[in-house]
């Protein structure tokens, strides 16, 4: 089976699988899913949305991130992995996007990826998340390892499977996989013991010997 052909397949299982694929980061609008993917960097979403729940309650608006002492926000997010960074980051970010874009989160990967603390990943996730916007497709641990076991990509450089994956999916399709794969990792295809009894897409797995 060719490997754009199966791919496809592997769409239209996930999709009956997971008939609502989403990020599990909560927000309400396009800034708290900013401030939520650059906390979720080597973070869990759990610990993220745990966190964020206080935090979007104090924050009202992007103006209350640059108004906030730094230390005071280091606090606030002090239980997240390099929280004094990603604070930074967060403020710094804000003070851009309230100077240079009228106070909206940018919708263009161009401009996303030259705010503080943000890469293609986390671009990707922001524009079709927030604004449906398929830009590329958001790599992350899960996405790198289902696509490798799936025989989709033999790159483990993130930004090489993105283009792999990119060659081979519809453009409409470039959010969805995104989190189809995030999804069926974290319910199947675990890391350390893939539930192969329970895999959908077994069948067309080259790894369901693992």
């Amino acid at each position: 089976m060719k490997t754009d052909v199966k791919l496809l397949k592997i769409i239209e299982l996930l999709k009956k699988e997971y008939p609502e694929p989403k990020t599990a980061l909560n927000f309400k609008n396009p800034f708290e899913l900013f401030v939520a993917t650059v906390l979720s960097a080597q973070t869990t979403d759990v610990l993220v949305n745990k966190v964020t729940e206080n935090l979007f309650q104090k924050y009202n608006t992007i103006v209350d991130y640059v108004r906030v002492p730094l230390e005071e926000l280091e606090k606030d997010i002090s239980s997240i992995n390099f929280y004094k960074t990603k604070a930074k980051n967060i403020r710094r970010s804000a003070e851009i996007i309230i100077e240079k874009h009228n106070s909206r989160v940018p919708m263009t990967m161009d401009e996303l990826t030259k705010l503080p603390g943000v890469a293609r990943k986390t671009a990707n996730i922001i524009l079709y998340n927030s604004f449906g916007i398929n830009e590329g497709i958001a790599v992350d641990t899960h996405v790198k390892r289902l696509s490798n076991r799936l025989g989709l990509t033999k790159n483990s450089d993130p930004q090489k499977i993105e283009l792999d994956l990119m060659a081979i999916t519809p453009k409409e399709e470039w959010g969805i996989i995104s989190h189809l794969l995030i999804l069926h990792g974290r319910k199947v295809c675990q890391a350390k013991k893939p539930k192969h009894e329970q895999c959908i897409i077994r069948d067309i797995c080259p790894s369901n010997d693992i």
